[in-house]
């Protein structure tokens, strides 16, 4: 009789312990559903991924029923010719991107669905890295040592190893594991992965943060051309009676044609061509004059402390001249082997760290506290006019990337998006530009030149774009998804590595963005000129 209330008390008691623990379990996963991480058990991570799988595939049999009748009509029109020429089967059309592309209706042509977009290399990857990271924002590095000395050669060196990992953690978002335990490319874009973050409350809300922040910087980097080019041409050409806001017109009238790109196969070759050039030659040129120099470098300028007003500013034009995530996702996406990924980032950043700590400290120690915001203005007259012209060649050729990016991202916000556009389609049915689209580029251009002629400061606006957006899409957003996305798989060190470049990018973009207004008010208050 005693053992039988023995074994009937532990049951019960034992019955308690498991109740207890499996609310307490069920608190605890309800408690990070709520804060947005994945909690979900293996089975429910399983069922999951059956039914993106699921979705998936019926999007792509929709996708491929609508391209097989297309391919169909066009073979009746054509009495049967070409009918064999067609897309060759469902199996291109996986989720690592190696199937044809999607035809764009302002291109016209259902021909380019049977295209194969080129692969490219390891090289050439890193290639297009470089040109992002070592473009012409570094002549704002040497005024960044000017005002953190030491600190700011080491904050060149720290933001290279942050955007580099930021840029991996980013990619990794991307990808998620299926039953079998393989990595599966399942989202495309920036946007994509926000997206991802923000669902199933708020399934879109991550791309339009992603989207508004992608236009700004976008657009900020246009304005920050057409700033450069009045300040180089007036520099160079100080004795002319043309101001620096006359020479920002007539670059931005040599602007005005990018309103009418479809595309950017008229200018891509021959602008990478000569923006290489220009690059090189500029380089060449300041390095070289810096180093006959060397004799009279002022070491001891180079100081330990920072200036706490202009310092954050600084921090800004750094982080803005590393910022490439924007096109990173779809940079892998077209690798011939994303496996060589990681392995582009690191000697892309490495050497774009030594090259830019290097081309800093130079400049820097040649003019000391005579440094100006942007370098080439300190070049003596005869070099300076050569260096500039190069400059603003640069300037005005690497203009419509920015500029054709931007322009997509609106039209397909506001323009493209189905029954969901806010406006009209910009483009007719024989995919020519409409009124309204040819009016939204003219203005854009015309807003670039009115915000480059009432704030014409390089620097100012440089470290503005970098503390709002750019410590944004390098360090905020990139940290925050892959906490978010893959919090069940990251090691402690990973977690604390997120964490920690979130607190720092937020700090930083904080500090950064209200001292860089603080700079701006100030310019705007005393008239303060270029």
């Amino acid at each position: 009789m005693a053992t039988l209330i023995r074994s009937k008390l532990s049951n019960k008691l034992s019955n308690a312990a498991t109740t207890v623990t499996n609310k307490s379990q069920a608190k605890v996963s309800g408690m990070f559903a709520r804060m947005g991480f994945q909690a979900a058990t293996d089975e429910e991570a399983l069922g999951f991924a059956a039914c993106d799988d699921l979705d998936y595939d019926h999007r792509q049999g929709m996708q491929m029923d609508i391209l097989a009748a297309d391919d169909k009509a066009a073979a009746a029109e054509g009495g049967g010719e070409g009918g064999a020429g067609g897309l060759d089967g469902d199996s291109h059309y996986q989720r690592d991107g190696t199937g044809p592309s999607r035809s764009s209706s302002k291109d016209g042509g259902s021909n380019e669905l049977s295209e194969v977009r080129p692969k490219i290399t390891a090289w050439e990857a890193g290639w297009n890295v470089t040109n992002a990271i070592q473009g012409m924002f570094v002549l704002g590095l040497p005024y960044a040592i000017l005002h953190g000395g030491y600190l700011g050669l080491f904050l060149i060196i720290f933001a290279a190893v942050v955007c580099c990992y930021t840029g991996k953690i980013l990619i990794a978002c991307l990808y998620e594991e299926d039953e079998d335990g393989r990595l599966v490319r399942v989202r495309d874009s920036y946007v994509d992965i926000a997206n991802a973050c923000c669902a199933p409350r708020f399934p879109a809300l991550g791309g339009h943060v992603v989207n508004v922040a992608q236009i700004i910087e976008l657009v900020m980097t246009c304005i920050l051309y057409v700033v450069v080019s009045g300040n180089l041409m007036y520099n160079s050409f100080p004795n002319m009676p043309i101001s620096q806001k006359s020479w920002a017109i007539i670059a931005t009238a040599a602007l005005l044609p990018c309103a009418f790109l479809k595309n950017l196969k008229a200018v891509s070759k021959f602008s990478l061509l000569l923006c290489t050039l220009a690059h090189f030659v500029i380089n060449v040129l300041v390095i070289a004059y810096c180093l006959s120099r060397a004799r009279v470098w002022a070491w001891d300028k180079v100081k330990f402390y920072i200036d706490v007003k202009k310092f954050p500013i600084s921090i800004g034009i750094i982080v803005f001249s590393y910022t490439s995530q924007i096109f990173l996702p779809s940079l892998e996406g077209n690798m011939q082997k994303p496996s060589e990924f990681h392995c582009m980032m690191n000697w892309t950043h490495i050497a774009a760290c030594i090259l830019k700590g290097l081309f800093a400290l130079v400049a820097y120690l040649t003019w000391a506290d005579a440094t100006k915001e942007v370098i080439t203005d300190n070049l003596p007259p005869g070099i300076r006019a050569v260096v500039n012209i190069f400059l603003v060649a640069k300037a005005l050729l690497s203009y419509p990337l920015p500029f054709f990016a931007a322009v997509e991202v609106l039209e397909k916000s506001f323009f493209q998006e189905g029954g969901r556009a806010f406006f009209p389609d910009c483009y007719g049915g024989d995919g020519r530009l409409k009124s309204w689209g040819l009016s939204l580029r003219c203005g854009l251009v015309v807003f670039t030149l009115l915000m480059a002629i009432y704030v014409p400061h390089f620097a100012l606006l440089m470290g503005l774009t970098g503390s709002l957006t750019g410590a944004g899409l390098c360090f905020l957003l990139p940290s925050l998804f892959h906490l978010k996305l893959l919090w069940r798989k990251l090691q402690w060190h990973q977690v604390f590595f997120d964490v920690a470049i979130f607190v720092i990018g937020g700090i930083c973009s904080i500090s950064g963005f209200i001292h860089s207004m603080e700079g701006l008010v100030e310019a705007f208050k005393y008239n303060i000129e270029e």
